[in-house]
Parts: structure tokens; C-alpha cells; sequence
């Protein structure tokens, strides 16, 4: 080879390697072999030539556009209209989608606007007339009150009704203090402390007022009222200055010129804070009596035994709660058998589970007493009026009652079987606490077979809940309708279970409405969804 066109040559280093891996090509086999020749192999060194210029060896170099010719090609007609075109379909796509967005949110059902509420429709109102007897102790008073709010706390409830125990000597106006707390009890130290930790605990405290509390007459003699009343309207003051979240008096039906007291009393509630609540108690039952006390004062809670007067049928039952809520044109209102006493002791031991329910679910503010959760029932001597019976805590429970308590019927017992009333209970409250259509859900009843009370809760776009219950003593087959009420209300084929008052039924089951049947005294809670 001439110098004129031999070309650079490159050093390359081989390692050695096994003949088979050795790459090798006819050029270079021609230059290892000319090398060998010339004797110049040393160290495993050989070297080649390596032409540089790619073009000897058949490869073209791609270099691309210049500047210039990249600039010539981009302003030509067609690549302009190519460009525009692009942009105008960008822009009439995003435009597209901003108004289907628009389309959907336009024509989207309308969302209702939530009801203002206070605390006490959020949730049940649990009444603790004698501290005595709830703490099971010889000496109730308001410290031992504090170290029960723990459990209090478990049953869900948003108030408690405690008292009276303002100093209250029997049939005495001049010895009836309301505005001091009898020593028995404890101090208004004692009630202040009591009131911080139940605030702490999500609990509102309501203060009993009623005068005469361990007298006869519980307010006093007629020719007396001028002077009650304004004892009692300073006692208001008095107290919601202190701290305490409502008052409750009872027995109201026997105050002369109640309404217009009653109405005096509400303003003077309202006027210190929206947030206040006045409860009124009347053992009454008639309607017309109880809208008579109601007068014009639409916030006041009144407690009553309308629900009692019943007969504990389908039926009534069904008639007496549409007439209440019609009647009262469907303001907001609490719901109870009595003013004071206990469910076991006015509803028939079979039916307790399914009074649970119905309180739960109606429209308003469910009101129970201290016992109530685990089916405790008041004794009465003859002759004598029936007292708040010892709660029953745990087996130790039994040295305060005449005779010995079976574990199932104490709060202890109860709170570990799922099965148990006190179980049901805290399912119930929890549920009526922070579901919509249980809050302030409108309220639709559902023909159904006999014997049965059914209705549906629902709340514009959320959950629905079906509520059947059978009052009757045999199976009854729900033959559930909905004819005859609002194009809202309609029910799907299916829903699912969430709770049956009696054992058996497992939550999350299946249910066909068109096939349900309910056993003897069986209530159902069931749920479906909203669907547009």
C-alpha cells in the first residue's frame, strides 16, 4: 500500500479472547495476518487500519435542514394551513367540553339546602331524674354524676336531662329555693365542674325545675302561680347564666294559664341564647290538650303520654304519629311515652325492641329515661306511686335491689353481647346521629298488611330508609306500597338489611321487598340508595 493513500491508522487493543469470540472479517483477517508476517505481534497488540472517512465504507451522513431551509419550509401555504387548522381544532375542542361541563352542572338535580339545627335534633335526650338511683349508690350526688359520663358518652346521646335538685322543701313556696342546689346533691361548684366535662364529652346539660318536686302538688296551689312564675322566671335567668344548655318542667297540665306561662318562659330562653332549650312534660294524652300548651311557641319540646294511648297496634300507632305531625304541621318535635317514666314500664315487654326503633326513626327529637337502654322497668308498691328503680351497673348491682340480678339484664352483661337491647340501643343512637335522612329526612308512610307500621326516611340525594314493623302476634308478609304518594318516594326491588330487632338477621343481607315478611314483633331497618 502507497503512502499516498494509505489512511490514518488507529491503535486498537484486543484483548484475548477465544478464537470462536475473536470478531473477525475479511480485512480484518487480511491485516492480522499481514502484521503476523511482518513479525510485529507483541503483548496480544495488533494493529489495524480504520478508515475514518464513513464514505469509503458506504455510509451516507444525515446532517438535516439548516436554519435557513427549516424556516423556508415552515412559511410556506401549506404548512401555514396545517398550523391554523390545528389551532382552530384545539380551541373548538376545549370550547366543546367547557359547555358539556356547563350542560351537566345546568341539568344536574339541584342539591336541597340543609335545614338549620340545633343540638338537640341531632340526637336522643337521655333523662336522669334521681341521681340517687342511677348511680346505685347510698349517696347520688353530682361528683358521682361525673365519673358515669364515660358511659353516658357510649349511648350517643346529644342531652341529659338532670334533676331536679334545686333545695325543695315539700309543699313549702317559701321553702323552695330554685336558684340553690339541695347540699344532697352536692354545689353549684360541683354542677360547674360537671357541666365543663360533659361539654368536653359532646354532652349538653338540661336543669329540671319543676318547683315542688317532692310535694304533692308539683307547682304548688293555684292561688300560687303568680308567685311561681316569677320565682321560676329568675331561676331561668339564673341558670342559663350559669352555664346550663336548656330547662325542663313538668307536670305543666296542672299551672294555671300554662300556655301563656310557658310561652313567657320560651322567650325568655330564647332571648339569652338560640341555643337554649325549654322542655315541657305533661302526662296528657289528648292532642287537642297537648296543641293547647304548644300555644304559638314552635321551638318548645313537649314530652307526653300521647303515644301510649295507642293500644300498641299497627294501626293506631300509625294513625296517632300521622295526626301528631299533621297537626302540628310538621314542626319539630320529641318523641316518648311518658314524661318521666320508663319504656318497660308502659310498652309490653315484647314490643320494647321495636319502641326502640320507632323512637329512633320518627321525625324529631327521641327522649328516653336512665334505664331505658337496658330494659329496666319501675316497681311500684300498691297504693304508692312507682320510683326510679336502682340501675343495674353489674352484678354488685344486686346489694341495692331486693334479689339477685341475672347478668343479661345489667349494662355490664348487656355491653358485650351484640345481641343485647343495650347493643341495639347504641346502634340506633349512633345512626340517628349522623345519618341525613334520619336527621331531618322527610317522612313518607307506605301502606303495608296488618298489623304493620311502615314508613320510608329519605333526604333529597342520600340513602334512603325503610322502617317496617310488625306490632302483631303472628308472621305478617310486608305487602309494602307506595301508591298515592309522592313521585320522590318509589321503592327498588331490593334492599339491604341493617338491623332487625330480633336476633337472627345479619347486616349487609339481601332483601327482596316484594318477598319480606317479618316475624312476631320484628322491626326492620333497611337502606337503599338514591338513585336519579
Amino acid at each position: 500500500m502507497s503512502q499516498d493513500t494509505e489512511v490514518d491508522m488507529k491503535e486498537v487493543e484486543l484483548n484475548e479472547l477465544e478464537p470462536e469470540k475473536q470478531p473477525m472479517n475479511a480485512a480484518s483477517g487480511a491485516a492480522v495476518s499481514a502484521v503476523m508476517a511482518g513479525g510485529t505481534e507483541k503483548n496480544g497488540l495488533v494493529k489495524i487500519k480504520v478508515a475514518d472517512d464513513e464514505t469509503e465504507a458506504g455510509t451516507a451522513k444525515f446532517t438535516g435542514l439548516s436554519k435557513e431551509e427549516l424556516l423556508k419550509v415552515a412559511g410556506s401555504p401549506g404548512w401555514v394551513r396545517t398550523r391554523w387548522a390545528l389551532l382552530l381544532l384545539f380551541w373548538l375542542g376545549w370550547l366543546g367540553m367547557l359547555a358539556g361541563a356547563v350542560v351537566i352542572i345546568v341539568r344536574a338535580p339541584r342539591c336541597r339546602e340543609l335545614p338549620e339545627q340545633s343540638w338537640w335534633h341531632k340526637g336522643a335526650l337521655y333523662r336522669i331524674g334521681d341521681l340517687q338511683a342511677f348511680q346505685g349508690q347510698d349517696a347520688g350526688d353530682l361528683a358521682g354524676l361525673k365519673e358515669h359520663l364515660p358511659y353516658l358518652s357510649t349511648l350517643k346521646v346529644k342531652g341529659l336531662v338532670l334533676g331536679p335538685i334545686h333545695k325543695n322543701q315539700k309543699d313549702d313556696i317559701d321553702g323552695t329555693n330554685l336558684g340553690q342546689i339541695d347540699p344532697t346533691f352536692g354545689s353549684k361548684e360541683d354542677l360547674d365542674t360537671l357541666l365543663q366535662s360533659a361539654k368536653k364529652k359532646g354532652l349538653r346539660v338540661i336543669l329540671d325545675l319543676t318547683p315542688n318536686y317532692r310535694g304533692q302538688q308539683s307547682w304548688f296551689l293555684p292561688s300560687q302561680s303568680a308567685t311561681v312564675a316569677t320565682k321560676m322566671r329568675d331561676a331561668l335567668q339564673f341558670w342559663l347564666q350559669a352555664g346550663v344548655d336548656g330547662v325542663q318542667i313538668r307536670d305543666v297540665e296542672s299551672l294555671v294559664d300554662a300556655p301563656s306561662y310557658l310561652a313567657e318562659w320560651h322567650n325568655v330562653t330564647k332571648n339569652f341564647s338560640e341555643d337554649r332549650l325549654l322542655i315541657a312534660g305533661t302526662e296528657l294524652s289528648s292532642l287537642e290538650e297537648i296543641l293547647r300548651l304548644l300555644g304559638v311557641s314552635r321551638d318548645l319540646l313537649l314530652t307526653s303520654s300521647y303515644l301510649s294511648a295507642s293500644g300498641f297496634t299497627g294501626k293506631e300507632t300509625e294513625e296517632l304519629v300521622t295526626q301528631y305531625l299533621n297537626a302540628t304541621d310538621n314542626r319539630w318535635c320529641s318523641w316518648s311515652l311518658s314524661q318521666v317514666g320508663l319504656l318497660a314500664s308502659v310498652v309490653p315487654a315484647h314490643l320494647l325492641r321495636l319502641y326502640h326503633l320507632l323512637l329512633f326513626t320518627l321525625p324529631g327529637t327521641p327522649v328516653f329515661s336512665s334505664g331505658d337502654e337496658i330494659g329496666m322497668k319501675a316497681a311500684a308498691l300498691p297504693g304508692q306511686p312507682a320510683k326510679a328503680p336502682v340501675m343495674l351497673w353489674g352484678a354488685s348491682s344486686s346489694a341495692n335491689t331486693s334479689g339477685p340480678v341475672s347478668s343479661n339484664l345489667t349494662v355490664q352483661g348487656q355491653s358485650g353481647d351484640p345481641d343485647s337491647l343495650l347493643s341495639l340501643f347504641r346502634r340506633l343512637s349512633d345512626l340517628r346521629g349522623k345519618e341525613r335522612a334520619l336527621l331531618h329526612g322527610d317522612f313518607h308512610v307506605l301502606s303495608s298488611g296488618p298489623d304493620l307500621f311502615s314508613y320510608v326516611r329519605q333526604w333529597d340525594q342520600n340513602k334512603r330508609f325503610l322502617v317496617v314493623l310488625n306490632f302483631g302476634d303472628v308472621p305478617r308478609a310486608a305487602g309494602l306500597g307506595a301508591s298515592g304518594l309522592p313521585a320522590s318516594v318509589s321503592l327498588p326491588p331490593g334492599a339491604e338489611l341493617l338491623l332487625s330487632t330480633q336476633p337472627g338477621g345479619k347486616e349487609g343481607d339481601p332483601v327482596e321487598l316484594q318477598h319480606l315478611s317479618l316475624n312476631p314483633h320484628e322491626g326492620l331497618l333497611l337502606q337503599f340508595p338514591y338513585v336519579a
